[in-house]
């Protein structure tokens, strides 16, 4: 297996071995944030269900660990416009990092791409050097291919955790909506 690396390491364009690096990086920042974020965005969630169950069981305002007391707290009398405010502030608290993990679903697979077209060009230059057959050609882009495979390989993982977070941000921001008409409701 080391053997095999080490050849494949050997054999590879530089340009290549730099795309792997580079969609291994990709990999390991996107498990951080889709980590870091999934997990607050289920703790807030947790929060903000606590939150409406108190509204429903007949408390008259938000809890403190909401998202919207700070905003409720604000102002004398609770408008449709500062509730608006504090929704507008927590979507964009929800749906921090979606853009980052967004941009790797799309890129990824052309990066990979990239790898095996230049590791491909490698193998045809190889080839005109040499007197080699179908076995030069097959080999270099068995080789080639690595790259795009590591490319659609984070792609899925990146296009998985997008959608896993948007929906886990769209349940909170209901909550919030939910809780926001709440406490309008009781106002009037």
């Amino acid at each position: 297996m080391i053997n095999q690396l080490l050849d494949f390491y050997l054999k590879s364009h530089p340009v290549t071995i730099g795309v792997l690096v580079m969609l291994a990086a990709y990999f390991i920042i996107l498990n951080w944030v889709f980590f870091y974020r999934y997990f607050s965005l289920n703790s807030w969630l947790q929060e903000e269900s606590s939150s409406f169950e108190s509204l429903l069981l007949g408390a008259s305002n938000v809890s403190e660990r909401s998202f919207l007391y700070k905003f409720v707290r604000s102002s004398t009398v609770v408008k449709k416009e500062v509730l608006d405010l504090g929704m507008l502030a927590a979507t964009k608290e929800a749906t921090k990092g979606l853009s980052l993990i967004s941009v790797f679903s799309s890129t990824t697979p052309f990066i990979g791409l990239f790898g095996t077209v230049v590791s491909i060009l490698d193998t045809f230059s190889h080839i005109g050097q040499t007197t080699g057959g179908m076995s030069i050609i097959s080999s270099g882009v068995s080789d080639a291919l690595v790259a795009t495979a590591a490319g659609i390989f984070v792609a899925i993982f990146a296009y998985t955790y997008h959608q896993a977070l948007k929906r886990k941000s769209f349940e909170v921001i209901n909550f919030l909506q939910m809780q926001s008409d709440a406490v309008l409701s009781k106002r009037d």
